[in-house]
């Protein structure tokens, strides 16, 4: 990793990438969330579809449901930290529980929801993170097949 990387990252980007070398252990795929609540972490997690055999355990969804039910202030003040641009589902997930911002790891391996969140007002930061984008391409690489499915091809 170059410095520039490791300037780049905070701490709760690294805990989301850290989610997701979780899942690409697991055999899963790649893309790790967390979700913080006023500089703590609330909830951890990662695309679990392939190890749960879920339709939607997205890395933000996994985040979402590990940080348990919350009220909406709570929510009105948390920050989604993910390895990759959020796709529609959960992009739309961030909007219903009205999550203000969404730091994204990076998108050019795949390009989420962002025009959609902005469009309603959410902070959207992309840090365009090398690691994170080598892990998807790595993944990519090995299991095209499966990211093909992940991504609805």
């Amino acid at each position: 990793m170059t410095a520039n990387n490791v300037k780049a990252r905070d701490e709760f980007m690294q805990a989301a990438l850290e989610e997701a070398e979780r899942s690409y252990s697991e055999g899963g795929i790649p893309i790790g969330s967390v979700l913080v609540h006023r500089g703590i972490i609330i909830g951890r997690g990662h695309n679990r579809r392939v190890q749960q055999g879920s339709a939607i355990l997205h890395g933000e969804m996994d985040a979402l449901e590990k940080a348990g039910r919350q009220p909406a202030a709570v929510y009105k003040e948390c920050v989604m930290y993910t390895t990759l641009s959020p796709c529609a589902m959960c992009s739309g997930t961030m909007l219903l529980y009205g999550i203000p911002q969404v730091v994204i790891g990076e998108n050019r391996t795949f390009m989420g929801e962002e025009e959609l969140l902005r469009s309603r007002g959410v902070a959207v930061e992309v840090l365009n993170d090398e690691a994170c984008y080598d892990l998807m391409q790595r993944f990519i690489k090995e299991k095209p097949d499966l990211w093909n499915e992940d991504i609805g091809v």
